[in-house]
């Protein structure tokens, strides 16, 4: 059960077909879901994740805030693995890298370059990604988070009204946002009076799920209302959240590949994505 698609996400799925895009619609993403990777096409594929662990108490502050980042390499043929990697990023307060032992460490902490201590052996190839370098942001705070989540459930006569309200940081664009909230165990669905995007009943696991295709600079804070028989308010917490963005907070890419044994540099593509992996309201 759901209400029907908001203006602005068909205008967003419309603008997408015409660019070429498979839409598959009227598919909710849930908790449980992930992005399927795509076969690499390139000689060498890098990808750059960092995930969110974030624990909101739900009068205020935070109970953990930790962000960790991975940047992996992938590479299709033999001759390809004979490179350095050059990296950037954005200076932030607590930012610290970790690198594989076989990487040359003095390298890239003078020169932001990663590449094997060995100059004669290529990185490995194949299939499978292979890990180069974690790092993690630490002392981060509430100003900091992408997402922030209030719940303000309260009961009224023979009714508990539960007003649930986002607001989006400005740093990043929030793709595939639900917000799953634990509901009493109830004969039918709860009574949605009003909600900016999507939103799914589900029985099974007596949660109500909120989705938000995008949020950009066009939403960055919306609201949704709905009403339940008289429950114990606790019963809307722990809330979890779902979300992914292209950005992240280290701004870690790789610039430019440096081939050692002459030649031209092999072509290259990089994904960057920022998820999170745990991310409640308590």
């Amino acid at each position: 059960m759901k209400l029907g698609k908001s203006q602005r996400t068909s205008q967003f799925l419309e603008s997408l077909k015409a660019e070429g895009e498979v839409i598959l619609e009227d598919v909710q993403p849930t908790a449980s879901q992930a992005p399927m990777a795509t076969a690499p096409t390139d000689p060498v594929t890098l990808t750059i994740e960092e995930k969110l662990n974030v624990i909101i108490k739900r009068d205020g502050g935070l109970s953990n805030f930790d962000v960790q980042g991975t940047l992996s390499l992938q590479i299709l043929n033999q001759e390809d693995g004979f490179i350095q990697l050059q990296v950037e990023n954005r200076e932030l307060p607590g930012l610290s890298f970790r690198t594989h032992p076989n990487i040359n460490k003095e390298l890239f902490n003078n020169e932001h370059i990663i590449g094997l201590k060995d100059l004669n052996r290529p990185f490995p190839t194949g299939q499978n990604d292979v890990g180069l370098m974690k790092w993690r942001i630490q002392g981060m705070n509430e100003d900091d988070l992408p997402l922030t989540v209030n719940c303000w459930p309260s009961v009224s006569g023979n009714e508990t009204y539960v007003n649930i309200e986002y607001e989006a940081s400005n740093m990043f664009d929030l793709r595939n946002v639900v917000i799953s909230v634990p509901l009493p165990a109830l004969r039918e669905a709860p009574s949605v009076r009003q909600v900016d995007g999507e939103w799914r009943y589900d029985p099974r696991n007596s949660t109500l799920e909120w989705s938000i295709l995008l949020i950009d600079q066009d939403n960055r804070s919306g609201s949704m209302e709905f009403v339940v028989p008289p429950t114990d308010t606790s019963i809307f917490f722990p809330i979890n959240i779902k979300f992914s963005a292209a950005t992240t907070y280290s701004n870690a890419k790789v610039v430019n590949l440096l081939p050692l044994r002459g030649g031209g540099a092999p072509k290259f593509s990089q994904r960057t994505q920022l998820t999170a992996e745990n991310y409640q309201v308590v």
